[in-house]
């Protein structure tokens, strides 16, 4: 498998800096980053191949490097961008906005199109999408992992306090549901509950690492302690998988990753039993599909206390941290992007259909106070705009 490497430029750059382009044409670059660590990542041939052809970009969020990544295929070449954010985690995409939770708040983010096209002003086109916060709700350390569109309301994934929880304005969060055999919600994170699908907009499954009711209870037997549950009926459908996450509805099936393991699995509902898609080399956390193929995000493992001694480190003498692009059909591989430095956890691994050349912006652009949007309006106020006297 071919593959080509880049070292991204991160912090420091201009706001009229184009994002850093990946193919075989390009040349690797290096810059200073506020960690003194630059991020540094190859693609596979087939992994370019793959994306000139998806219709849409991917998303992803690494709380380990604090940074929401874009990747896209803006016609002629790969691009990343990347910007920086305190623990990005659970990524939601909806109609033309985004939803992403951090440390301590739950983004909302919307899209302007008219904004994207002149975000450079020398370089009209340049992006197609631009995602600019619009709303943050302060909801506190709750350690949200999930976060998911529902059919009327955006769900979140509160970990703290082991249950489906939704935003408010007037409090922290909103529990609506929580596992049968949790007793009472507290901050003490009983089970680790962490993924989430929907069926028809409603949440449906859950995975967590373990069947626990105490404090941390799910880390005393973490490497076959977790489970599966069906939110509408509250029962424990599946036991012994190992630390899942990323449950995922797709044609019919439920998709998860048995991360522990590194597997990707295939649930039938009917009969819940269950397929080995494939076994990737990494702890698996982030994962959605696009037609007949699957998007899973692969991790290293850096912290040994609690991610230590699974079986997926028996299996493998190297763990790789990336995006592997995954056949449904069959398993194969079909291409992958590698993070080779700077970069060693993933959580959430989204797809963004119809973006080919998106931008996002943080709280710490300046861009967000130049940009302004009322229905029929859009407008960059910016020195160039400025009526003088």
């Amino acid at each position: 498998m071919t593959t080509t490497t880049v070292t991204v430029k991160l912090k420091g750059r201009s706001p009229g800096r184009l994002p850093n382009p990946i193919s075989p044409m390009s040349q690797s670059s290096n810059t200073t980053v506020q960690s003194g660590q630059a991020i540094a990542c190859s693609i596979s041939d087939s992994f370019v191949s793959w994306m000139s052809q998806a219709k849409g970009a991917i998303a992803l969020t690494t709380y380990q490097a604090n940074k929401v990544a874009l990747i896209a295929w803006n016609g002629q070449q790969v691009t990343l961008l990347m910007r920086q954010f305190p623990k990005p985690m659970g990524l939601a995409v909806g109609e033309q906005c985004l939803a992403l939770a951090t440390k301590e708040e739950v983004y909302i983010f919307a899209n302007a199109p008219q904004l994207a096209n002149s975000y450079l002003e020398g370089q009209p086109g340049c992006y197609d999408t631009l995602y600019l916060p619009r709303v943050v709700y302060f909801t506190g350390d709750l350690n949200t992992h999930d976060l998911l569109f529902g059919q009327d309301t955006l769900w979140l994934v509160n970990t703290r306090f082991s249950c489906l929880a939704t935003l408010s304005n007037q409090f922290n969060f909103i529990p609506h549901w929580q596992p049968k055999f949790i007793s009472q919600l507290v901050r003490e994170d009983r089970c680790h509950l962490n993924g989430l699908a929907l069926v028809n907009g409603q949440p449906k499954y859950v995975t967590a690492l373990g069947e626990t009711d105490v404090v941390g209870g799910w880390r005393a037997n973490k490497a076959t302690g977790g489970i599966l549950i069906d939110v509408e009926n509250n029962e424990t459908l599946l036991r012994g998988l190992s630390m899942p996450h990323s449950s995922y509805w797709h044609q019919g099936y439920l998709w998860l990753l048995n991360s522990g393991r590194g597997e990707l699995w295939r649930v039938n509902p009917q009969t819940l039993e269950h397929d080995v898609v494939c076994v990737l080399p990494g702890f698996l956390r982030g994962l959605t599909c696009v037609g007949t193929y699957a998007l899973v995000g692969l991790c290293q493992i850096r912290e040994r206390h609690i991610f230590g001694n699974l079986p997926v480190q028996e299996r493998f003498g190297q763990l790789l941290c990336g995006v592997a692009i995954i056949d449904l059909q069959n398993g194969q591989t079909v291409g992958m992007l590698e993070f080779l430095a700077g970069c060693q956890e993933l959580y959430a691994v989204q797809f963004l259909p119809g973006v080919f050349r998106p931008n996002i912006l943080n709280a710490e652009r300046a861009e967000i106070r130049q940009a302004f949007t009322a229905p029929g309006i859009d407008y960059w106020l910016r020195p160039s705009a400025e009526i003088k006297d």
